[in-house]
């Protein structure tokens, strides 16, 4: 009788009993769901195109929608499923109020950091450490000129100038190649 008796192997809170008092069950079958909530982790889920910058220790901010909270990757599923790779980041500090276990959160991996660069909205078609044709505003806003530009490193939304444009210029960022054979175009 006493090794019927099943007990947790961590404090913690009861989330979930899935089975029946009287239940026959098979070796290994899960009994109960414990979370101990002070030692919570965010599991992310990041495309497997972008999965592949991803390192142990990466800074994550980690928004639980009641506060942000900074944590660490400390884990990278090796397998993809349905064209997502799980990342694990650890918390550190105090979790916001209202944090729990199997809360929907939204996270951002800090890859890199550039100090002083020069940075646009990434642009339709643009490569990472590529070269590319944007269209460059004047000052007065009427024309836009082609010019000739060559891109850093870029994220998800952005992407880096090493050389063409100056900070303060202005640039179409949107489909340009119905213009391709025009090196300016007139702006109404």
């Amino acid at each position: 009788m006493a090794a019927l008796h099943v007990r947790a192997g961590l404090d913690g809170v009861l989330q979930l009993v899935p089975v029946q008092v009287g239940q026959r069950l098979a070796p290994g079958t899960t009994l109960a769901k414990v979370a101990e909530p002070s030692r919570l982790k965010a599991e992310l889920r990041i495309s497997e195109t972008q999965a592949k910058d991803i390192q142990i220790g990466q800074p994550v901010a980690i928004d639980t929608r009641n506060g942000v909270v900074q944590g660490r990757v400390i884990r990278i599923d090796p397998a993809v499923v349905n064209g997502t790779v799980t990342v694990d980041a650890g918390i550190e500090g105090t979790l916001p109020k209202g944090a729990r276990p199997d809360l929907s959160v939204e996270g951002i991996i800090e890859l890199d950091r550039a100090a002083d660069g020069l940075f646009v909205g990434r642009p339709v078609q643009s490569q990472a450490y590529g070269t590319l044709s944007l269209y460059r505003l004047s000052p007065d806003g009427s024309e836009a000129q082609r010019v000739k530009v060559h891109l850093g490193r870029g994220s998800v939304s952005t992407i880096e100038i090493l050389e063409g444009l100056n900070p303060g210029d202005q640039v179409i960022l949107s489909d340009t190649s119905a213009w391709d054979s025009s090196d300016r175009i007139r702006i109404k």
